[in-house]
């Protein structure tokens, strides 16, 4: 039979146990008798007082099985060590006797009648002169099994009776309205949940497996681990439950789930008697590799090395209450013997199956009678061994709050009392609620520095150390500590990991690994798996512009790229028109030479400017058309270099202005080449009105237009420099933004109407008669003008970046070189190499003898 009982079963059978709280006052004419009604369960271990303790341990594993539970027998010590400690201690409940009584039960059932028995404190008879002495305990210790302690703590909790537990750490007995007495000197599963879901955080396991003791303590410690564990990232691959006396079938199942699932760490939330179990039916079958995180309820339980499977266990990691030092804890142990519990059936057991011998009051005839002379002096016991002391300590905590409880109430001043009126507790019949009264407010400090106090729910302090479990030299396993957590601090330093190998035990130099998937690799991202878990996820690389930051990508900075490899962020290439590159060289070169050029043509004009053709074709206009070109030539560079505020407004303005002061003079001088013919005519004196202030005034006239639109773009909205980010992702394009768009297609426009005016006159005046028709070479020039810039406005808007500022300088180099070559180079070509046409004679022709303009 397993020592926990079926709820049903107990819900069944629970009704004839309640009868043991019924009294029946017998009235007899001159006798007075009080009568429990059924068998009294007398206790195992026992010491009368003036105010008694109760405990409930379970000194045997199971009820058919004669193996002992030394740690529950050593905590029952530990209650008797205490309570003698206290009772030669003259500062702490001075003339006053504690005593106890200690039940010695297993199952749910037997220990729910311990606690009434505990309750009621009744012998069989009474034969006092009223029924009122009764041999009820202030306050019981125990148990160390969740499911038991909820059974009875529920119970005793109605009447008033104080219950404080070393070892039940289920959240829910943290319910104030369920559980109203309930108090523990260890901390709470919530805690300790939080605890396990960041230590499994802490070495990176985000995909775990999740096991649990069916029961109140299991399910509710797997369910708050899991919600915190998912609140950080982790995963449970699977979630089950099981108990050690389910069938056997059901334990193969959670094998066989273990073995086919992809996760290698496990959290167990059981009891030593499910990990033996569960160890033992993996070692038969050989599945090993697994990384065991356990609760605090197995993970340092002695019992482990006795399991065939416990090699398994090696390395495992857990949380659990810290240890200290009891002073002289060991020697009261050692000094034990079978003579001081005459009655205790446990303690002859013990002291037989110890020393193999059989005492006087036992039938066992196969060993031979003890001598009398043993003792556990030098003993070698899981009983005197006091190396390890936690939730012993917690036993030794527990008394110590009973009996500072007790202490407050008897020294308790009249008028400053907790109760109604600030009375105090009559210390001749002391009930159990006040003493529940005073356990609410105890708060002081062991010898060993370690405070002790409930809060209000009744729990302990939340303070743990991270133990991991090494095979030592003995072929034990030992609980080395190896970090610590503390509720009590800041989130961020709660868990604080010792400078300890952790995982020696299980011969490894890393830490394990368990993940669904390999974290992605930098410049790539995640992509969830359809139908599994978050922690489940492909990895595909980032796009171009984003990096990945471990979970995601995120897009680089506006003026940042990715690297190859789409792990950083590079600065972008700054990409402008300069003139170190081949490109701007190349431009900057063809402005110069158009520079040169027209100033040798400006020298050739000027040195033959007394020549008749240099006259005929209006040399005022020409050197001012050459003054012209070379600022055109010039205004090219201002689009070559780095961008910045001024640049940007002059290279737009300068271009517009000196375009249309080239094209002005060339429309002066189309109008002076058809007038001068027209004048030719009898009776004809047009010429008188287009002479040279005329012609000035033309040309300064369409100039100061153009002057006027470019001011009034400079003052709307002038250009500025602008980094252009949106055509390329990985360049920065430094460019001159127009501003307003209006003032620079108007600025262009007005060049392109001149333009078209001076083409349509030209063209007119073509096929005029003369042996040097300069209209001729005017409409070529504008044709080759008007050519260029009609193609020029498709191929700025589709030129990508520093190319645009490119083919803007290569329209103004080619229209400037067209005017250039078209309108001087003929002129020079006849000064130069053809004198003989250098006449009045030759250029007048046949039609006329008059000169044309001078």
């Amino acid at each position: 039979m397993s020592c926990r009982a079926d709820w049903a079963d107990l819900k069944s059978r629970a009704m004839p146990l309640l009868r043991l709280l019924l009294l029946f006052l017998l009235m007899r004419r001159g006798d007075s008798v009080c009568r429990l009604q059924g068998s009294v369960q007398p206790p195992e271990l026992a010491q009368d007082g003036d105010l008694v303790i109760g405990g409930i341990f379970s000194f045997h594993i199971t009820l058919s099985s004669p193996s002992f539970n030394f740690r529950e027998f050593k905590f029952a010590q530990t209650v008797i060590f205490a309570v003698n400690e206290i009772n030669t201690n003259p500062d702490l409940l001075p003339n006053v006797k504690l005593g106890y009584k200690i039940y010695d039960n297993c199952g749910t059932l037997d220990i729910l009648r311990a606690a009434l028995a505990l309750l009621s404190g009744l012998k069989e008879e009474i034969s006092d002169d009223i029924c009122t002495k009764t041999e009820a305990v202030q306050a019981i210790l125990g148990h160390s099994g969740s499911r038991p302690t909820i059974a009875f703590a529920q119970v005793v909790g109605r009447f008033h009776m104080p219950v404080i537990s070393h070892f039940a750490t289920c959240a829910c007995l943290s319910n104030r309205k369920e559980y109203p007495t309930f108090f523990r000197t260890i901390p709470s599963d919530y805690y300790q949940s939080r605890a396990l879901a960041k230590l499994v955080r802490h070495f990176g396991w985000t995909w775990i497996g999740a096991l649990a003791v069916d029961n109140e303590y299991g399910l509710n410690g797997i369910t708050a681990f899991i919600q915190v564990a998912q609140e950080y990232g982790v995963c449970i691959e699977y979630s089950e439950t099981f108990s050690s006396s389910d069938p056997p079938d059901s334990l193969q199942r959670i094998i066989e789930i273990i073995k086919h699932a992809t996760s290698k760490v496990i959290m167990a939330f059981v009891s030593h008697r499910e990990i033996n179990v569960l160890s033992t039916e993996l070692y038969k079958q050989n599945i090993t590799g697994l990384q065991w995180v356990g609760s605090d309820a197995w993970i340092t339980d002695y019992s482990l090395t006795d399991s065939e499977g416990h090699s398994l266990l090696v390395g495992s990691l857990g949380f659990t209450v810290s240890t200290t030092k009891i002073p002289g804890l060991e020697e009261h142990l050692r000094q034990l013997h079978h003579s001081q519990f005459p009655d205790s059936q446990f303690v002859r057991d013990f002291w037989e199956e110890v020393f193999d011998c059989a005492l006087n009051d036992t039938a066992n005839t196969q060993r031979k009678p003890c001598s009398g002379f043993e003792n556990l002096q030098n003993v070698q016991s899981q009983l005197t061994d006091v190396s390890e002391l936690r939730f012993t300590n917690n036993v030794y905590k527990s008394v110590y709050a009973v009996a500072h409880a007790l202490d407050n109430l008897i020294k308790c001043e009249e008028g400053k009392g907790p109760f109604s009126n600030g009375s105090c507790a009559d210390t001749k019949h002391i009930q159990s609620w006040q003493v529940l009264q005073y356990l609410n407010t105890v708060n002081f400090t062991t010898e060993e520095g370690e405070r002790v106090y409930f809060d209000s729910n009744g729990d302990s302090p939340a303070k743990y150390e991270l133990v991991n479990l090494q095979m030592t030299n003995k072929g034990t396993m030992e609980g080395v500590t190896v970090g610590i957590y503390d509720a009590s601090l800041p989130e961020n330093d709660q868990f604080i990991m010792n400078n300890i190998p952790v995982f020696r035990g299980k011969g490894l130099t890393e830490v394990p690994v368990s993940v669904c998937s390999e974290s992605c690799l930098p410049g790539t991202r995640k992509v969830h798996q359809q139908g599994k878990p978050v922690c489940c996820y492909n990895c595909i690389p980032c796009p171009a512009g984003e990096i990945s930051n471990l979970t995601d990508c995120m897009k680089c900075p506006p003026e940042y790229c990715s690297n190859k490899q789409r792990d950083a962020c590079i600065p972008k290439e700054i990409e402008f028109l300069a003139y170190d590159e081949i490109l701007g060289t190349l431009l900057a070169l063809f402005s110069l030479l158009g520079v040169f050029l027209t100033m040798i043509t400006t020298l050739i004009f000027y040195g033959h400017r007394e020549t008749p053709l240099v006259r005929a074709n209006n040399s005022e206009l020409s050197f001012l058309l050459l003054f012209s070109l070379t600022l055109c030539f010039l205004c090219s560079l201002t689009f070559i270099g780095r961008p910045s505020e001024w640049s940007c407004m002059l290279r737009h303005t300068a271009f517009g202005i000196t375009f249309v002061l080239c094209i002005s003079c060339v429309l002066g001088k189309t109008l002076v080449v058809l007038l001068a013919f027209r004048a030719t005519l009898p009776g004809s004196n047009v010429m008188k009105w287009f002479g040279p202030a005329q012609q000035r005034l033309t040309v300064v006239g369409f100039t100061l237009i153009q002057v006027l639109i470019c001011i009034l773009w400079l003052i709307i909205k002038p250009p500025f420099p602008f980094k252009n980010m949106k055509h390329y992702q990985e360049k920065i394009i430094l460019e001159c933004a127009l501003g307003s768009p209006v003032g620079f297609w108007v600025v262009l426009g007005y060049i392109g109407l001149l333009a078209v005016l001076c083409y349509v006159l030209a063209f007119l005046a073509r096929k005029l008669p003369d042996n040097f028709n300069e209209a001729k070479f005017i409409t070529f020039s504008l044709l080759i003008f008007c050519t260029v810039w009609i193609t020029f406005i498709p191929a700025y808007v589709s030129s990508p970046g520093k190319f645009t500022v490119a083919v803007e300088i290569f329209a103004i180099l080619a229209s400037s070189y067209g005017l250039l070559f078209c309108i001087f180079l003929p002129k020079c070509y006849i000064i130069l190499l053809k004198p003989e046409q250098n006449t009045k004679k030759h250029i007048m022709g046949k039609t006329s003898n008059n000169d044309i303009c001078y």
